[in-house]
């Protein structure tokens, strides 16, 4: 039997492609037949929606640091109580985009907010929720920038920060990949399908009675 539902979560500074990975694993896990649900942070409810709106799509307000976390956390608890619990609950497995990680890497990292009082407000806010698994896709700063450019949306408030700060954020990513439970990095160089792959791989080998060796399509390429 497989396990109960997993709580999933893609992590990563801007332009490494987690909207790409978190579609493929999407369509892989409906292939294996997952019962499970796409989501994103900041957003996933109505209330996260409208605090996105104000955290990233309004670059003329002039957003104190403790202010977008508080934003960012009031989010979250909607996020937690309306999407993940209850999906969980359920026996679904949750695929999102961002979830604390985020938090420590772009407001403690990046932003320069003491980490133990970051910690404290996430915890207030999930109520010591956290996945069973963060994958961090990681990309160097001029690679992730340039796939940026590339993409027809614009930058968002938290993306025109400058080169400093993501990389701080980048830094912050890989430190705690080094300190945290549960995060595993991957390289976001190559082709998407390769990325996938690897992910897949890890999944497997972290949840051996949740993610199968192999789906009936990939044997059959097998032969």
């Amino acid at each position: 039997m497989r396990d109960a539902g997993r709580f999933i979560v893609l992590e990563g500074g801007d332009g490494v492609g987690k909207t790409t990975q978190l579609a493929l694993l999407s369509s892989w896990f409906e292939a294996i037949g997952l019962p499970h649900i796409t989501t994103r942070e900041p957003g996933g409810t109505p209330v996260g929606e409208a605090i996105r709106e104000i955290v990233l799509d309004r670059p003329e307000l002039d957003v104190p640091d403790a202010s977008e976390l508080f934003l960012i956390l009031a989010a979250r608890a909607a996020f937690v109580r309306d999407v993940v619990r209850p999906a969980l609950a359920a026996g679904k497995t949750v695929l999102a985009d961002r979830f604390s990680l985020s938090t420590l890497a772009y407001q403690g990292y990046g932003r320069g907010m003491a980490l133990d009082a970051v910690r404290d407000a996430i915890d207030l806010a999930t109520g010591g929720l956290s996945p069973d698994l963060y994958v961090v896709i990681d990309l160097p700063i001029d690679e992730s920038a340039e796939r940026k450019r590339g993409e027809s949306s614009a930058a968002d408030r938290i993306e025109r920060a400058g080169e400093s700060f993501r990389t701080a954020v980048r830094e912050g990513y890989l430190a705690l990949a080094e300190s945290e439970p549960g995060v595993e990095v991957v390289s976001g160089r190559g082709a998407p399908e390769d990325v996938h792959a690897k992910i897949r791989d890890m999944l497997r080998a972290r949840f051996p009675t949740t993610f199968p060796t192999r789906t009936v399509t990939e044997a059959h390429r097998a032969g």
